[in-house]
C-alpha cells in the first residue's frame, strides 16, 4: 500500500511532464514569431494608416486580437501547469528515506545503552500516554518504534548496516504513476474505470473524427465551402464583364450564412440611399429597379450593400450589429476572391484554357475592395484607361483633388508618378491645397507602391523552334521594385480593417480569343521559400540539359542573387497549338494596388510539324531573309487580331507599334515588359 501511495503521489509530476514537453517549445516558437512580426515594419507609415489604428492597436484591440481559440487554449494549459506545480510543491508528500539513527538522534555505531536512552527520551516526548497529539502518536508508532526495533534486533541492525535497510537486500521496484482511486479497484471504482477507458479510448476519438470529417466535407483546404466553389464554377462565364463579377462574388455560401435580422432593415435602407448610384440601376425605371433589387434574397441584398459600403467608404452609417457583419464579410473576402480567380482561370474544355476577361474583373474587384474605391471610378476617362481610381487610393485624395490637378495636364496616374518629388509637392500644395504633412503622406504611399517588370521566354527545351504539339516551357522572371527599397511589404489600405498581403497573378493569355494559356500566383512575402524553389528548379533544368556541375552552380548562384534583389521565377508548360503566329500578352496583376499592374506583348510562332519529325525554320539572324509572301501573310494575320476591350487595352496605334517591334526567333519567343501604364516607352527602349 505504501508503494502504491508513493506512485499515486507521482501522478501529478507525470502529467506535468507530458504537458510541458510540447507546450514549452510551442510557446517559445509563438513568442519568437510574434516578436519577429512586431519588429519588422513593413506596413505603411503615413498618418492615415496611423490614425486608422490598424497597426498601432490599443490595449483592448490587442486583447481582442489575442483572444483567439489557439491563444486561449495556450493560456489555459499554462494555468493548469501552474496549478499542478503548486499542488506538487505544497500538497504532495515527499518520499522520505528510513534512517533509524537519524530518527533517534544518534550517530552511526551508537551502543545499545545510547539507543535505549534516546528511545526513552523520545518516548517521554511523543508517547501517547505523555502527548495526546494525534500527530505525535503517529510519529511515535511509524518512526520512533520502528527505528528502535530496527537497531535493537541484531538481524535487523546487521541488515541495515550492510544493505541500508532493516529487511536486507532490496530488489528493484517499479510502479505506475496513477491516481489512488484507479489503483483501488473495487465494486464502485470498476465502473468508473470502465467508463473512463471507453470515453478516452473510444468516444473521444470518434467525436473528434466525426467533427473533422463533417468539417472537411464542408470546407476546402483554403477554408472555403465546397458549395461556394460549385456556385462559382457554374456562374463563371467567358464573357463575364468586370462590372458583373460582383454579382457572382456575393453568391458565396459563406455570405448566405450571415444572419439577416429585422433590426437591420432600417440601417440597410439608409445605406441603400447612400450607395444607390453604384448599384447599376436603370434611372429611367428607378422605382421598378429598386423594387426588383429588394425582392432578391435578403442575404444577397445585405451582402451587396455591405460590400458597396466598403467601396464607397460609407461605413459610418452602419449599426453596431452591421459593423460586425461588415468586418466578417471583409475577413472572408480575400480568400473567396482568390477562389473566384481560380474558377476564372481553371482550364476549360475543349481547348483547356481559362478565361481572361472574368479573371481581370476579379482582380479589379479585389483591388477596389482592398483600397475602398468604387468600381465606377475605374471607368476610362480621357487619356486614362483606368479612370481616376488609382488617385483615390492615395491619402487625402478625393474627386475634387483629381479634377484640380487634371487642369495642370496631369491626366493619368502614371503622369503623376513620373513627376519628381519636388514637382509633386508643388502641385499638391499650390494646386490641390495640401499641407506639407499631407504631401509627405502621398510620397510615403508612392514609395510603397510596387513597380513590376516581366522578362518572359517561351521555348521548347532541347529544340531550336516550336512545332505544333510540342510541350512549350515558359520561363518568366517577375521583378518588383519600390521607392522605399522594400521587397516584402504590406499595401497601404487604411479602410481595409485586416492585414492584407500583396499577391500577383501572372497570366499568359491571348487577348483576341479571351484564353488564358498559363497562370500562376506569385508572392514576394516569403523569400526563403522562393530561394528553395528557384534552386531546385534551376538545378533540375540544368541537369536535364546536360550542364556540368560548375555551370549548375553558377546558374543557381545567379538565380539566388536575383531572388534576393526582388525577383521571382515562374515556370509553366503548355502544349503548342496549331501552326500559326500568335500575339500573346503576359499580364502580372496585383490584387491589392490599383495602377501597379504590368503587361508585355510576346509573339509566338508555331511551325507545322514535318512528316519526318525534323524541324524547319530560320534562325534569329535569318528572319529578314524570309520570303515576301510569307511576311505579307503574317502582316495580314496580325491585322486580324482585334484589341481586347478592357482597361489594359492599348490604343490602336500603340498596339500596331508594339506588334511591329515584338521579337520572334524561329518559334522561340522572348520579351520584356514593365508596367501597363508605360508600355509605349518600354517598347521604344527595346
Amino acid at each position: 500500500m505504501g508503494a502504491s501511495e508513493e506512485n499515486s503521489a507521482l501522478f501529478p509530476i507525470f502529467v506535468l511532464t507530458l504537458m510541458a514537453l510540447p507546450l514549452v517549445p510551442y510557446t517559445i516558437v509563438n513568442l519568437f514569431g510574434a516578436f519577429k512580426k512586431k519588429s519588422a515594419k513593413i506596413n505603411c507609415q503615413c498618418s492615415v494608416c496611423v490614425r486608422s489604428g490598424k497597426y498601432h492597436k490599443s490595449i483592448f484591440r490587442r486583447i481582442s486580437n489575442f483572444s483567439t481559440y489557439s491563444n486561449l487554449t495556450l493560456v489555459l494549459l499554462w494555468v493548469v501547469m501552474a496549478v499542478l506545480v503548486y499542488y506538487i510543491k505544497h500538497i504532495s508528500t515527499e518520499v522520505q528515506i528510513f534512517e533509524p539513527f537519524s530518527i533517534l538522534g544518534l550517530e552511526h555505531g551508537a551502543s545499545d545503552s545510547e539507543i535505549k536512552k534516546a528511545y526513552r527520551r523520545l518516548s517521554i516526548q511523543y508517547h501517547p500516554d505523555k502527548n495526546p497529539d494525534p500527530e505525535a502518536h503517529s510519529y511515535f508508532v511509524e518512526f520512533i518504534s520502528k527505528a528502535y526495533q530496527a537497531l535493537t534486533d541484531p538481524v535487523s541492525r546487521e541488515n541495515f548496516e550492510k544493505y541500508g535497510h532493516p529487511d536486507g537486500r532490496q530488489g528493484l521496484q517499479m510502479g505506475i504513476a496513477l491516481p489512488q482511486f484507479l489503483l483501488n479497484i473495487d465494486g464502485a471504482s470498476e465502473g468508473i474505470l470502465l467508463l473512463g477507458i471507453v470515453g478516452v479510448c473510444i468516444i473521444l476519438p470518434l467525436t473528434i473524427s466525426v467533427i473533422y470529417l463533417s468539417r472537411s466535407s464542408k470546407y476546402t483546404g483554403n477554408y472555403v465551402m465546397h458549395s461556394t466553389l460549385a456556385a462559382y464554377y457554374h456562374l463563371m462565364k467567358p464573357s463575364l464583364a468586370p462590372s458583373k463579377v460582383m454579382d457572382v462574388f456575393i453568391k458565396a455560401s459563406e455570405f448566405m450564412d450571415i444572419p439577416v435580422r429585422r433590426s437591420d432593415e432600417e440601417p440597410l435602407q439608409r445605406l441603400f440611399v447612400l450607395v444607390r448610384s453604384e448599384l447599376n440601376l436603370d434611372l429611367k425605371n428607378i422605382r421598378q429597379e429598386q423594387a426588383k433589387f429588394w425582392k432578391q434574397h435578403p442575404a444577397l441584398v445585405k451582402t451587396e450593400l455591405l460590400l458597396q459600403a466598403q467601396l464607397t467608404r460609407e461605413t459610418a452609417a452602419l449599426s453596431p450589429t452591421l459593423q460586425r457583419d461588415f468586418r466578417h464579410l471583409l475577413e472572408l473576402a480575400p480568400r473567396l476572391l482568390e477562389e473566384l480567380m481560380k474558377m476564372a482561370i481553371i482550364p476549360r474544355p475543349p481547348v483547356g484554357h481559362g478565361w481572361l476577361r472574368p479573371a481581370i474583373g476579379v482582380v479589379e474587384l479585389s483591388q477596389s475592395v482592398v483600397q475602398a474605391v468604387p468600381l465606377s471610378a475605374r471607368k476610362a476617362a480621357g487619356a486614362s484607361s483606368e479612370g481616376y481610381a488609382p488617385f483615390l487610393q492615395l491619402p487625402h485624395f478625393s474627386d475634387a483633388v483629381v479634377k484640380k490637378i487634371a487642369r495642370k495636364k496631369v491626366r493619368t496616374f502614371q503622369d503623376f508618378r513620373d513627376m519628381t518629388p519636388d514637382e509633386r509637392e508643388d502641385l499638391l500644395t499650390q494646386v490641390a491645397g495640401f499641407s506639407n504633412s499631407e504631401s509627405h503622406d502621398v510620397e510615403l504611399v508612392l514609395k510603397m507602391m510596387p513597380s513590376v517588370t516581366i522578362d518572359i521566354t517561351c521555348e521548347t527545351e532541347g529544340e531550336e523552334g516550336i512545332q505544333e504539339g510540342d510541350i512549350v516551357t515558359m520561363h518568366a522572371w517577375i521583378t518588383l521594385n519600390r521607392g522605399s527599397g522594400l521587397i516584402r511589404a504590406l499595401p497601404h489600405c487604411p479602410y481595409f480593417p485586416f492585414d492584407k498581403e500583396e499577391n500577383f497573378w501572372l497570366m499568359l493569355a491571348d487577348s483576341f480569343s479571351n484564353d488564358v494559356w498559363l497562370s500562376q500566383k506569385v508572392s514576394f512575402m516569403d523569400e526563403a521559400t522562393a530561394i528553395i524553389a528557384v534552386s531546385k528548379t534551376i538545378q533540375e533544368s540544368k541537369e536535364g540539359s546536360g550542364a556540368s556541375a560548375r555551370e549548375i552552380n553558377v546558374a543557381v548562384k545567379e538565380a539566388l542573387e536575383k531572388v534576393k534583389n526582388g525577383s521571382r521565377l515562374v515556370m509553366g508548360k503548355f502544349q503548342a497549338p496549331a501552326e500559326g503566329n500568335y500575339n500573346l500578352t503576359s499580364f502580372c496583376l496585383c490584387d491589392s494596388w490599383i495602377g501597379s499592374d504590368a503587361k508585355s506583348n510576346i509573339k509566338l510562332k508555331v511551325m507545322k510539324r514535318s512528316r519526318a519529325g525534323t524541324r524547319g525554320g530560320f534562325a534569329a539572324d535569318e528572319t529578314p531573309a524570309m520570303e515576301d509572301g510569307i511576311e505579307e501573310d503574317e502582316e495580314e494575320e496580325e491585322d486580324d487580331y482585334d484589341d481586347y476591350e478592357s482597361e489594359y487595352s492599348e490604343d490602336e496605334e500603340d498596339t500596331k507599334e508594339t506588334k511591329s517591334k515584338g521579337a520572334v526567333a524561329n518559334g522561340s519567343a522572348h520579351n520584356k515588359g514593365k508596367g501597363s501604364s508605360s508600355d509605349e516607352s518600354d517598347s521604344e527602349a527595346e
